[in-house]
């Protein structure tokens, strides 16, 4: 299969960024070709990007995305801004795409209602995030359940280009993930999210001690008696034990639990124990990663790879439309 995805620079990588998406594009790595970006003309949709930080957060992304297991080897990683043809293609589609369709879309709806001023961009990004995947006749792209509705435009997209012009694009199928929701430990009915404030996510490079005082603290419940069912932020907990430790620990703990005798700081403590035994490679191959300075060149690489195939895609494209 020819793979597709994309994530934001906009700031650290935390854990639910690696258990619930990273960690599935490495192990889609085998036996398919992948094609992993970094979309900078995205993060610039949100109004608070900051030029020097935008630089900076695109490295930082690229380095721990190698460090996570991302292999330039057998991967084509990039950074979207280095292949214009992006937003060539997001044009010619925009001229296909339905303004009925875009009005939809529910994550438009959801981010435009909290700010006051709603840039066009928010409204079109669906439009380029479709010219993404098509510009590489992407078969598959992984996906979580708050994009699913982002590429079904996309497919729309394709049909309707492919009905106009001409045969041209696959229609993208989804691969719905087994990749883990981690939730806040500070609110377990949010999702973990950088944009919530620093007590609300884990950064894979963020200190030990950080990390320690913020899973200590963690949300559980006040008390605990025999049979209680799991609370919001118990469960959170457990979910993140079963990423990183061995199944008989987990099993230990949740026996401990339906007997009414956990002790929420033992839970705690093994579960840093574990986090940390599973973040320390990743942030080892970081710092050998920053010390060799290679990764500009693997990007730099990584487009010129991109461009090969935009190139071939834009040349049919120009073709079809009429503009050669």
């Amino acid at each position: 299969m020819r793979i597709f995805s994309g994530i934001q620079p906009t700031g650290a990588l935390h854990i639910g960024n690696y258990f619930g998406a990273i960690q599935r594009w490495v192990e889609l790595q085998k036996g398919n070709e992948c094609i992993y970006c970094i979309v900078d003309y995205h993060a610039l949709t949100n109004e608070d990007t900051v030029p020097a930080e935008l630089r900076t957060a695109r490295r930082e992304l690229a380095l721990g995305l190698l460090a996570c297991g991302i292999d330039p080897e057998r991967s084509v990683l990039y950074v979207q801004s280095a292949v214009p043809e992006h937003t060539e293609l997001c044009w010619i589609l925009g001229c296909v795409a339905s303004y009925g369709d875009l009005t939809r879309m529910t994550q438009f709806k959801q981010k435009s209602a909290d700010q006051e001023f709603i840039n066009s961009s928010l409204f079109y990004y669906p439009v380029l995030q479709a010219a993404d995947i098509l510009l590489y006749k992407a078969d598959h792209v992984p996906v979580g359940e708050d994009q699913v509705q982002h590429l079904e435009e996309a497919r729309r997209i394709a049909r309707r280009f492919n009905f106009r012009f001409g045969e041209t694009f696959p229609e993208p199928e989804p691969i719905l993930g087994e990749g883990a929701r981690i939730m806040s430990l500070a609110d377990p009915e949010r999702k973990m999210s950088k944009s919530a404030g620093p007590d609300h996510y884990i950064g894979l490079m963020e200190p030990e001690g950080s990390i320690r005082k913020k899973v200590r603290s963690a949300v559980t419940d006040v008390g605990l008696t025999p049979g209680q069912g799991m609370s919001p932020g118990v469960a959170n907990l457990f979910s993140l034990l079963e990423l990183v430790a061995p199944a008989d620990v987990v099993e230990t703990f949740r026996h401990q639990h339906r007997a009414g005798k956990l002790l929420y700081k033992d839970l705690k403590e093994n579960l840093f124990t574990h986090l940390m035994a599973a973040l320390r490679p990743i942030r080892e191959r970081r710092q050998e990663l920053e010390e060799a300075g290679r990764g500009d060149e693997i990007l730099a690489a990584g487009a010129e790879r991109a461009r090969a195939i935009a190139r071939d895609t834009m040349r049919e494209v120009r073709a079809r439309v009429g503009l050669d």
